[in-house]
């Protein structure tokens, strides 16, 4: 029999923790919380001092009931839910069903799970941190309180089934104000000149700049046709002469190892997962991963961090990696501790970084699947970055003059790859420019002069959006996937080309809560709420003080928003399509999915027909059916055949009426960092090109 119980929350950390652990350790997995506070109703008791009601999670007795028999039979019980907030709750409640005091030195956390780390972390208890534990019920109770007392208000006044929440909402008014200055945006012209330059028989292109006299230089900016035509009047096309010829060199400097908002970041613009993906596909790499002769074994840091710090071990063994595998050359300097320049980092843990710097991607490969592979390719990469040397440039910049009227153009050659070697991710690529040397004249073939107008701010993806939400304090890493997947689910905000864009529903909900719950939506108070929080987990602030302060605020808002608002009605579009059972014209209604069509003539009529968005593209599969807009459950536009399930084309890409001069397949449109791109939808066909205006 076990002498010690060592529980944790995943069945897979369990595992992995159980073969290092040895025969004198019983190893379980508690699923996550046992106890919360009940689905039903509030759980909250406001008129004694918001004390929480908390109950054994439905379906879980069995369980809880299991790990009750195992804990009787140990010696000792070992709490290792994970190192963060979340898990020091989760085991105060396991403490609570198992009566254990939780003043015992019965905690331990792994901020990796490697075989060295658990035997130490498991000889080191300690008692259960209240400040953290105290900080995750505040946050439990707030956003309880702002779901289950708002939420009622919307049921009445919209429509059944709706949500608000304490940062959901707040998220929700950036996506709208986005979507509203996108509306209000009034675009301004303005215009460009560019010389086609020959330096024997090369060609130098340069951007005018504006007008340098007596040695000073001057930008201006063309805001009409007749703007670039005065300038084009003053200058002399046969005398464009090299003023200066500047060089020099440029750092780029090698990144800060991941935190998990940079890492959300980098994953949804690299390759191309969302943040729940991210997250879901780090917990696996975190929890352990069975590697030949080693068995099951944690690759990277715990995921959920704020931190860049690096323990001195790590770094010292990632330096040596670096020197043994790329040269001495390419060592970059130690990471100081870290210091805190947010007021809202918490620096509770390291960077996420692999646990063994030598465990390369490519060395694993075979063990890891393809999503496993990418993640770990990442954070591998972006780690061993963060401690090799800058990326060097050779620059060069050269003023052109005609005249007064100044020309510039700018290069650069990358001359040390540096942390490029490893983590190379952009697209910068060298801009040679020919040797030039100043007074050397040079021959002008043409010159064009372009008209331009501003554009409006992009839409948010999930990259932009988490790093605003960072940016303001509000929510946390940890928050910030399961808030997008609710004003998704809820059908708030839809993804059009990967760009979160709110709907007619989104937008409702968001004024009513703008006009009668100021606090809730306003940026400044959620981030506030965010240090506060913080505060409570350092100990330097109660709990409930917070609870009752919010709450306070928000009953105020709640009684008048149920004396003001009027019921509001999201009246149906009327569609040309006629309801076969009754005659009827169908209206569009939204649905879980999306919009779909149904026969107002509802509760007496029941029918139902997806709406068909069709793009005016015949198939280029079945050549019968129409290419119409359909959506995935996640929200994400995709392209299919009406004909379906006899014709099974699909694409992400918008299809358009041409085929490809290579391959003759069907060629489609994207959009690639604000560029309109038409490319083959035949993977191994390269045929792409740039319809950018």
């Amino acid at each position: 029999m076990a002498k010690n119980l060592v529980i944790v929350e995943s069945p897979t950390k369990a595992k992995t923790i159980k073969k290092m652990l040895g025969t004198n350790y019983k190893v379980i997995a508690s699923v996550g919380h046992v106890r919360d506070l009940p689905k039903s109703k509030l759980g909250i008791d406001i008129e004694n001092n918001f004390e929480p009601q908390y109950m054994n999670i439905y379906g879980k007795g069995p369980l809880i009931k299991e790990i009750k028999s195992e804990a009787k039979k140990a010696d000792k019980i070992i709490l290792a839910t994970d190192p963060d907030r979340e898990g020091e709750a989760i085991s105060w409640h396991l403490s609570y069903i198992l009566k254990m005091d939780p003043d015992d030195k019965n905690r331990v956390t792994f901020n990796e799970i490697t075989k060295d780390t658990v035997k130490r972390e498991i000889k080191n208890p300690r008692a259960i941190d209240m400040n953290l534990v105290d900080a995750q019920q505040a946050r439990r109770e707030l956003d309880r309180l702002a779901g289950y007392q708002i939420s009622p208000l919307l049921w009445k006044k919209v429509k059944a089934g709706l949500s608000a929440g304490r940062v959901q909402s707040a998220v929700l008014k950036l996506i709208c104000d986005r979507e509203e200055e996108i509306n209000n945006f009034i675009p301004e012209e303005y215009w460009t000149i560019q010389a086609d330059l020959r330096v024997g028989r090369k060609k130098l292109l340069a951007d005018y700049y504006g007008i340098k006299e007596s040695g000073k230089a001057k930008k201006v900016e063309l805001k009409s046709e007749d703007d670039a035509n005065n300038v084009l009047k003053n200058i002399d096309k046969e005398n464009f002469i090299v003023d200066s010829v500047k060089k020099g060199k440029r750092a780029r400097k090698s990144p800060n190892p991941f935190t998990t908002s940079t890492m959300q970041q980098d994953s949804s613009r690299r390759i191309n997962f969302s943040t729940k993906k991210t997250m879901m596909v780090a917990q696996r790499l975190y929890e352990g991963i069975k590697l030949p002769k080693e068995g099951s074994v944690g690759l990277i840091t715990y995921m959920r961090t704020d931190s860049t710090r690096i323990s001195a071990e790590a770094q010292n063994a990632c330096l040596n990696f670096i020197e043994n595998n790329y040269g001495k050359e390419y060592l970059g300097k130690k990471h100081a501790p870290s210091k805190k320049k947010n007021e809202n980092i918490q620096d509770a843990h390291e960077c996420i970084r692999p646990t063994d710097v030598t465990k390369t991607p490519y060395s694993i490969k075979d063990s890891l699947s393809k999503d496993e592979f990418k993640l770990y390719s990442l954070i591998w990469s972006r780690f061993v970055a963060s401690l090799m040397a800058d990326a060097v440039y050779d620059t060069v910049s050269v003023d052109i003059l005609s005249k007064a009227q100044l020309f510039k153009v700018a290069g650069s050659i990358l001359s040390f790859d540096g942390f490029l070697r490893v983590y190379n991710y952009s697209n910068e690529k060298n801009t040679e420019i020919p040797l030039l040397e100043e007074g050397q004249i040079l021959k002008l073939k043409e010159i064009n002069k372009e008209q331009h107008f501003t554009n409006p701010p992009p839409r948010y993806n999930e990259a932009s959006l988490i790093k605003e939400l960072e940016a303001l304090g509000i929510g946390r890493p940890s928050t910030y996937s399961p808030t997008i997947s609710t004003l998704q689910s809820r059908y708030y905000v839809v993804l059009e080309e990967k760009k979160f864009v709110p709907t007619e529903l989104g937008q409702t909900v968001n004024e009513i809560l703008v006009e009668n719950f100021k606090n809730l939506v306003d940026k400044k108070f959620t981030a506030e709420m965010e240090f506060e929080l913080d505060e409570i987990a350092a100990g330097k602030k109660q709990w409930k003080e917070l609870v009752r302060s919010f709450y306070d605020g928000l009953k105020k808002d709640l009684d008048k928003a149920y004396e003001n608002i009027e019921k509001v009605e999201i009246e149906d579009e009327v569609s040309d399509e006629i309801c076969e059972k009754c005659g009827l014209n169908m209206v569009i209604k939204m649905g879980r999915y999306g919009k779909f069509l149904a026969c107002p003539g509802f509760p007496e009529c029941r029918n139902t027909k997806s709406l068909v968005e069709k793009i005016g593209v015949k198939c280029p599969e079945c050549g019968k059916g129409e290419i119409v807009v359909k959506r995935s459950k996640k929200g994400r536009i995709f392209y299919g055949c009406d004909q379906y399930p006899k014709c099974e084309f699909v694409s992400w890409n918008k299809p358009i009426n041409e085929r490809c001069p290579k391959c003759n397949s069907i060629l489609t449109e994207m959009k690639s960092k604000g560029k309109k791109i038409i490319k083959c939808s035949n993977n191994t066909c390269d045929y792409r090109r740039d319809e950018s205006e």
